[in-house]
């Protein structure tokens, strides 16, 4: 896949976040200037699930569910999850105490810089560099943490493990029982598809994003377009923008890069990106749940016999990983993960 830009940690002499709290910063620094239209269309049209229906034992209910969440994947790439199970109270603690690490000193998160894209605990901030020597960063400080199948943290503040464990092992309990309809509904077998993407050590990354208040919104943007990794979050669906806002304790479920593959183009992975405001800081947490590192990520045998041919190449997921982050495009596809989005509202 051709592309042109190189996706860089920045240097951590000083955050987004410490520049953002500067109390005399009246405009975007140079770096973080780059022009943008954040022109996009109300939300209403986004398909909500009620999660409940989908794990129904009334065989009809249920039945309808599955065909609703096939036909918004197929459609939008996009869901509104409701009825989830996940105790808001919980929800409220993960964004409160991703927040709570944002605020530690800018000594304190140094320690996990980001070095290697593959680094268990990664935090920082990011630059965009293409073929032209132009740069910008992002107006964005993150957190990226690898939970599963092996589970990484940082020390403080002290709550955050606790919680983030917590809420990564509902997120992958949820994100299975999704797995698990949207395979029935392709008709494929669940023990090949486990055994395809090596569900058993299925990788997991918990993101935390922190996007500081903007005195110039309409001169910066947090994260550009792509289908990578809510107020404040746009959907592209048939050449148009859409603003996303979702209920309360609610849960954005995006169709990933990797399961469109699997699905040989049945389902969509549609570009999205993250914008900033003037008013106040926010924070997302976002979810990857993606096969194993060593699973071979293709379409799968049974559709493309169905089809005649295989859209896509298979490629070992880790590989495609290192390239597309180390290779991500500004407005392109970049990240096979699937995303289970909350934020703070």
């Amino acid at each position: 896949m051709a592309s042109n830009s190189v996706d860089q940690p920045l240097e951590f002499e000083r955050s987004i976040k410490a520049i953002a709290d500067s109390s005399n910063l009246e405009a975007v620094p140079s770096k973080f200037n780059i022009a943008n239209d954040y022109t996009a269309l109300p939300s209403d049209s986004i398909p909500l699930l009620d999660f409940s229906s989908l794990i129904s034992a009334d065989p009809h209910q249920r039945t309808k569910a599955v065909q609703d969440l096939a036909e918004a994947s197929r459609v939008w790439g996009f869901f509104i999850l409701v009825n989830h199970g996940i105790p808001e109270s919980l929800m409220k603690d993960a964004i409160a105490a991703v927040r709570d690490f944002f605020n530690l000193p800018e000594s304190e998160k140094k320690q996990y810089e980001s070095k290697s894209v593959l680094d268990s605990i990664q935090c920082g901030n990011l630059t965009l560099a293409n073929t032209s020597n132009q740069s910008f960063t992002f107006w964005r400080e993150y957190l990226r943490l690898r939970v599963h199948p092996d589970f990484h943290c940082p020390h403080h503040p002290q709550h955050l493990r606790e919680i983030v464990m917590d809420y990564s092992k509902k997120i992958r309990e949820l994100y299975m029982k999704i797995m698990e309809a949207a395979v029935e509904y392709l008709e494929l077998d669940k023990h090949y598809v486990d055994q395809l993407l090596k569900m058993d050590s299925m990788a997991q990354m918990v993101v935390g994003n922190c996007y500081p208040a903007c005195p110039q919104p309409d001169k910066a943007i947090g994260l550009p377009p792509h289908t990578d990794p809510v107020e404040g979050l746009q959907i592209e669906h048939d050449g148009k923008w859409f603003n996303v806002q979702s209920p309360p304790n609610s849960i954005l479920v995006n169709v990933d890069d990797h399961f469109e593959i699997l699905t040989n183009g049945r389902f969509k992975s549609l570009k999205h990106r993250a914008v900033v405001n003037k008013e106040r800081e926010r924070i997302s947490l976002v979810v990857l749940n993606t096969p194993a590192w060593d699973a071979i990520v293709g379409p799968a045998a049974p559709l493309v016999d169905k089809d005649g041919s295989a859209l896509y190449h298979s490629m070992e997921y880790k590989q495609y990983l290192e390239t597309s982050i180390a290779q991500s495009r500004l407005g392109g596809k970049s990240f096979f993960e699937q995303q289970l989005i909350i934020q703070d509202i």
